[in-house]
């Protein structure tokens, strides 16, 4: 199975991924427990991009890819913004109180609980941020 969908960098198309997860869910069997943690880990990385990637105002559009091959399932985020290695970043502590902790960092520290393996590369000025997880 390979699909993709393309969207712009806005808030609102985060439906979009949503719904796209639930197509690749059902054609998948999934449970609802794991679509549930997949559609936290998109929607954290995917509203990343809408967010910190480009300049204020800038239109542009994001690519997601999932494949999947017998029991793994891999997401594909690939965008023209500006350079940033999410899996680079220090590990946000959990224990500490969210009160007290610097802002940022918790949304990769679940994705990579939630997926088995993230892995970023720059290529020909796109980021491309790989996540994998088995699937049952």
């Amino acid at each position: 199975m390979r699909k993709e969908i393309k969207i712009k960098n806005q808030i609102g198309e985060l439906e979009r991924v949503n719904q796209f997860l639930e197509e690749i869910a059902s054609e998948l069997g999934l449970d609802m427990e794991l679509q549930m943690n997949l559609n936290l880990v998109l929607e954290e990385m995917v509203s990343n991009v809408i967010f910190y990637a480009y300049p204020e105002g800038k239109t542009a559009e994001i690519e997601l890819v999932a494949e999947s091959h017998g029991k793994e399932l891999t997401f594909v985020l690939t965008d023209r913004g500006k350079e940033f290695d999410p899996t680079a970043k220090e590990d946000a502590n959990p224990d500490i109180n969210p009160m007290e902790r610097d802002i940022g960092g918790m949304g990769i520290y679940i994705v990579k609980n939630i997926m088995n393996e993230v892995s970023y590369q720059r290529l020909e000025g796109k980021n491309l941020l790989t996540m994998t997880k088995e699937i049952k």
